[in-house]
């Protein structure tokens, strides 16, 4: 199933927002967390440098966008740089795995791989708070921005729960294997079956967005991929969907 339209996002209120190139610098190297920060298409290297290394550094994505989308904050002095702030704590991935670790618990993650519709997001942390997940994944480019619509939508569960958003899920996906955490990924055309896997270890669950899957190479270096049997003959289940019924199986085990 395609993607469903992409909901009318609210426009962030000017309180949420960081005005003009020397206080995004400012609120990088100050450590305030950013959703995202907007630069002007046609502003030059030289006055977008310090932004975009700054940015690189602390895994901010940045949209390089027309000077209209800028003027559609209803603001003015921008010069090119607006930055919003982030609703979301995210937290380091390295330091949760050891927070859960030290706590006595099995790690149980869900990976993002390139979900974009805030709805499915919100709809997928909430049920993952439902059932026991303790983090989710997700990359600084080609996910939907956590904002307050997908705040809403998940029913206040994206403050609840753990959101480690990495530069490269590759790189998340190595970082879980030398912590022993086993990396699964739904994928239609498995030939194990979701109730066959063992979900009691510490493991995570990589979904994929519903019109191309998971990355290839992402993919590639996962432990074992599994599939969701369904009764019908149909393209996929909606991805919020299809989550919450591996978690459903994980919690059960788990239980």
């Amino acid at each position: 199933m395609k993607n469903f339209r992409q909901q009318q996002q609210s426009r962030p209120k000017k309180s949420s927002l960081v005005i003009g190139r020397e206080a995004v610098i400012n609120a990088l190297k100050t450590g305030k967390q950013l959703e995202r920060i907007y630069l002007q298409q046609t502003l030059g290297a030289a006055a977008a440098g310090d932004i975009v290394k700054l940015a690189q550094q602390h895994n901010v994505p940045i949209n390089k966008v027309p000077v209209e989308k800028l003027n559609g904050f209803n603001i003015q002095n921008h010069e090119g740089c607006v930055a919003v702030i982030s609703k979301i704590q995210y937290q380091d991935l390295q330091q949760v795995i050891s927070f859960i670790v030290d706590k006595g618990q099995t790690p149980l993650f869900v990976i993002l791989d390139g979900v974009t519709d805030i709805r499915n997001i919100g709809a997928i942390a909430r049920t993952a708070y439902c059932c026991g997940v303790q983090a989710i994944i997700i990359p600084d480019k080609g996910v939907g921005a956590l904002n307050e619509d997908a705040i809403t939508t998940s029913a206040g569960a994206l403050e609840k729960i753990a959101v480690c958003r990495v530069n490269s899920l590759m790189k998340a996906v190595d970082e879980l294997h030398l912590n022993g955490i086993k990396v699964f990924v739904s994928e239609m055309t498995a030939s194990s079956r979701v109730f066959e896997l063992d979900f009691t270890e510490p493991c995570a669950v990589v979904m994929g967005s519903e019109d191309k899957g998971v990355t290839p190479a992402l993919m590639k270096i996962c432990d074992q991929n599994f599939n969701i049997p369904m009764a019908g003959n149909f393209e996929s289940l909606n991805v919020s969907v299809a989550t919450g019924m591996i978690l459903y199986e994980v919690m059960k085990q788990r239980l």
